[in-house]
């Protein structure tokens, strides 16, 4: 595990600004180009380091991204993906061309990535305008395009499972919300269907511990500030679809001396490189960031080499890392 000052010597800032941003400190006043810096280096020096092969490039793909540089600091999942990407297609010799979805250019290339959430519109004009189309931690196979995804229903399975063997039987959920851009329709979290499901057939579900909340640490805040305000009881242990949910969650509980894990469990999801350095540790569900971002690469030249009859659906599983929060 990379040290602060390590992280520190990376992004050219000093070991205290690196420990109060990934600590998330709200009174720290700094840029976002020293935050982008900062995040950048603690996921970089948490991957695999790559060599740049030799060979001219020979193909070339575009990157659609769905966050800009703000909401990739608010939380890192996306940054971590685009990181990857970056890499395989420099290890690979293969020209990226990163454009968001509002400044498309004509410009041809051989494959297209789109990461994130984008709506039935938008879907269906990236179907019309992009040959070899990937999309990334979004599911558009019933819209006939090729999709790779994250496992939900094992990832929360793992979670439900931990805080039993653990003897929860009060059990919350803070999950995400968020909205396409263009359209504002709102996308579902499948995480919090999925374990409603669960805990529905385990006969522990308990509505009144389901929270929800925009994917940021300021959301994970706000939604449990406010609980804390109209609630005396809490859940015993707390799944949140986001790393940086649990992180913002884990500020209001610790305002109001709530002890975690002695009083109230946390599992995050995601495992960004913060979850290290919070206190106390977070532990979370690993999405291989890094390595989902490569396997778009090689899944969009395979998809871009060898002409298939369908489109294809990748899923990827997940793992649990427990660390002091639970």
């Amino acid at each position: 595990m990379a040290t602060i000052k390590d992280i520190a010597q990376q992004a050219g800032v000093s070991p205290a600004t690196v420990s109060r941003v990934l600590n998330y400190d709200s009174e720290l006043s700094v840029s976002s180009e020293t935050k982008e810096k900062i995040f950048k280096a603690a996921e970089a020096l948490n991957y695999t380091k790559h060599k740049k092969k030799s060979q001219p490039e020979t193909s070339s793909m575009r990157l659609i991204q769905w966050f800009d540089t703000e909401e990739e600091l608010a939380d890192l999942y996306y940054l971590a993906i685009r990181i990857g990407i970056e890499n395989k297609t420099e290890e690979l010799g293969i020209r990226l061309l990163k454009e968001p979805y509002e400044g498309l250019t004509d410009t041809a290339v051989d494959g297209t990535i789109a990461l994130g959430k984008f709506d039935d519109h938008q879907i269906r004009q990236l179907k019309k305008s992009q040959a070899n189309l990937l999309m990334v931690d979004f599911d558009a196979l019933a819209q006939g395009v090729n999709s790779l995804v994250v496992d939900f229903q094992q990832a929360v399975d793992l979670v439900i499972d931990d805080f039993i063997a653990k003897g929860h039987q009060r059990i919350g959920l803070l999950s995400g919300v968020e909205f396409t851009k263009d359209h504002h329709q709102e996308i579902e979290d499948p995480r919090r269907r999925i374990f409603e499901e669960r805990l529905r057939r385990l006969k522990l579900h308990h509505p009144q511990y389901h929270l929800s909340a925009p994917f940021t640490v300021e959301g994970g805040y706000e939604a449990m500030k406010e609980y804390l305000q109209q609630n005396k009881e809490l859940p015993s242990a707390l799944f949140a679809s986001s790393d940086a949910l649990a992180i913002g969650a884990m500020r209001a509980l610790q305002e109001k001396n709530i002890k975690i894990p002695e009083e109230i469990a946390i599992i995050g999801f995601n495992d960004v490189s913060v979850a290290k350095y919070v206190f106390p540790t977070l532990s979370t569900i690993k999405v291989h960031t890094e390595w989902l971002g490569e396997l778009a690469v090689t899944t969009l030249l395979d998809i871009i080499t060898n002409a298939a009859p369908v489109p294809r659906k990748v899923t990827i599983a997940t793992e649990l890392i427990t660390r002091q929060s639970s």
